[in-house]
């Protein structure tokens, strides 16, 4: 065992709260053979202890759950393929049921910035070992929060990723439909490292999924492009204040659109205020009796509720959520990436311990819903509140955008990004947009979804009729300053030649200024070409105008 892994190990056995329940001794570590290798050679990392490490008992912070687990789960495995060194199980929310981090028979965590406020779960362990340097990478869950929360109340980069793209095989499950496996670091960096270790199906996890080759056409390259909440949100003073200036830096960064998320918002409801919560009961209920001091109470009487749920109230409630994921989703189709809080305030202790159910469950209002919605989202680091406390928000994209949320995460933080390599650029305007009816020639010639951008300032727009009705844009003829709604798709250079035999005068390509200074190839109209009465910009883009359809 390395000398930096023994300061490890002296580490977590000075911490002044439970953030660990096991910690793995030399023998140990040297028996799950890490290797000597890889991308994160050396690497220590802390492994939440309802996530199987071979030879010891996942307990899940469950005394009574003793029996060594037979094998490794498949994320613990590749961090160890990867070169990582695991050094112990930490700490969390019984069976990962809760966001308050205080529902242990080991004892409650605290933030590392004050021992009077909550750490956040049910990762807490997990977070805290980051926190407080004992290790730069540990392995949490995320089924409503659980490792975005506690990554808020600490400092901390909490990666969900998109559903099944890292596998669940070895994890005590919650709920198994909705449970992900998270990484929690100090940096985007390593956490983009661990991700790239962790990804990839597994022939063992049902729920395990591939990160497609092509991402899906909503997806872009680069994000250029977020949504911010279009009314106030419900945030404690402190919070509130310290919102704003993450809002304020999120537009440094991206320009920001205002967006209804009253169904994000909703379907976060429906999670523990519907019939979800059964899942949970069908997935470790029987662990739940006889009671006992080994149970948490407030998880034991949550989860046993479940029990009044009938199957008829399950399908009443995947209905609405399928209703309110149509509404939400459509809020992707001119935006890259959808802007929260993680959390709406910071509780105490003490303001727990008076009202565990309420305070838990006003935690998840940002949170639980992502998984619901099939999204993936990276919680960074926004600066402190006036108290000093940390405030943490969350970058949300639809699913396989991960890659791309990462380097927005890195840009947010100030850490380089490495620029996408590029074929040919070209803008659209019009039917071509992502979700508009020519859409599909693109993806069919190869197209990636590059980055939605606007025009420079000066471009006019036009409706021009024929059997599609298409916008002619026009160059130079004194449009708003704040430019229009264009899409940059990179394509083969032959898709470019392809795609111009099927477009008719008076579109021709020609030069596009973006608004940020570059210049793309694009579909522009001849001024000549076009009715006067029939201009559209103030709709500011094709898809904003209410007669596209005909």
């Amino acid at each position: 065992m390395s000398v930096l892994t023994s300061a490890m190990l002296n580490a977590a056995a000075d911490l002044d709260q439970p953030a660990f329940i096991r910690r793995l001794g030399p023998d140990e570590i040297a028996a799950l053979r890490p290797a000597a290798d890889g991308p994160l050679a050396g690497v220590p990392f802390a492994v939440k202890d309802n996530i199987d490490v071979a030879g010891i008992p996942t307990t899940a912070a469950c005394p009574a759950l003793t029996e060594p687990a037979p094998r490794s789960a498949t994320a613990v495995q590749r961090l160890l393929d990867a070169g990582a060194i695991p050094i112990g199980k930490t700490n969390l929310d019984q069976f990962a049921t809760g966001l308050v981090g205080t529902r242990s028979p080991h004892g409650a965590c605290h933030s590392v910035f004050s021992a009077d406020h909550v750490s956040g779960g049910s990762s807490s362990g997990s977070a805290i070992a980051v926190a407080a340097g004992v290790v730069p990478l540990a392995l949490g869950t995320d089924t409503a929060g659980s490792g975005r929360v506690p990554a808020a109340f600490n400092g901390l980069v909490g990666v969900k990723p998109t559903r099944g793209l890292v596998p669940t095989r070895g994890v005590l499950p919650a709920c198994p439909s909705l449970d992900c496996v998270t990484t929690l670091t100090r940096t985007v960096s390593l956490a983009r490292t661990a991700f790239e270790a962790l990804i990839g199906p597994d022939p063992d996890d049902p729920w395990s999924r591939a990160m497609p080759v092509v991402p899906p056409p909503e997806v872009a390259r680069t994000i250029r492009v977020i949504a911010v909440p279009d009314t106030p949100l419900d945030l404690d003073p402190p919070h509130a204040a310290a919102w704003q200036a993450a809002c304020a830096h999120a537009a440094s960064v991206a320009r920001l659109v205002p967006v209804d998320v009253s169904a994000f918002l909703e379907a976060a409801q429906l999670l523990y205020g519907g019939p979800f919560v059964a899942e949970r009961l069908g997935a470790f209920g029987q662990l739940l009796e006889p009671d006992g001091p080994h149970l948490d109470p407030t998880v034991r009487r949550i989860v046993r509720a479940a029990a009044t749920i009938t199957g008829a109230d399950v399908f009443r409630g995947q209905q609405r959520l399928a209703e309110l994921r149509a509404t939400a989703l459509r809020v992707f189709l001119s935006v890259d990436a959808l802007l929260l809080p993680v959390t709406p305030g910071h509780p105490t202790l003490a303001e727990v311990a008076s009202d565990p159910v309420g305070v838990n469950a006003r935690l998840g209002t940002y949170t639980n819903m992502v998984n619901l919605l099939d999204l993936c989202a990276v919680a960074v680091p926004a600066g402190h509140r006036d108290d000093g406390l940390p405030f943490g928000v969350q970058l949300i994209a639809p699913a396989f955008a991960d890659r791309p949320l990462l380097d927005l995460a890195s840009r947010w933080l100030g850490e380089p990004v490495q620029p996408p390599s590029v074929r040919s650029l070209l803008a659209v305007v019009g039917a071509h947009l992502t979700g508009e009816p020519l859409n599909h020639q693109l993806v069919a010639l190869g197209g990636r979804l590059h980055a939605r951008a606007r025009t420079a300032g000066g471009y006019r727009m036009y409706r021009v009729d024929g059997p599609l009705p298409r916008p002619g844009l026009v160059r130079g003829a004194g449009g708003p300053v704040s430019g229009l709604e264009v899409e940059i798709w990179d394509l083969p250079a032959a898709g470019i030649g392809e795609l111009l035999a099927t477009v008719a005068p008076p579109l021709a390509l020609g030069p596009v200024d973006l608004d940020d200074g570059s210049t793309v190839p694009g579909f522009l109209t001849d001024p000549n070409g076009v009715d006067a009465t029939a201009d559209i910009t103030e709709y500011g883009g094709w898809r904003g105008y209410p007669g596209r359809a005909g």
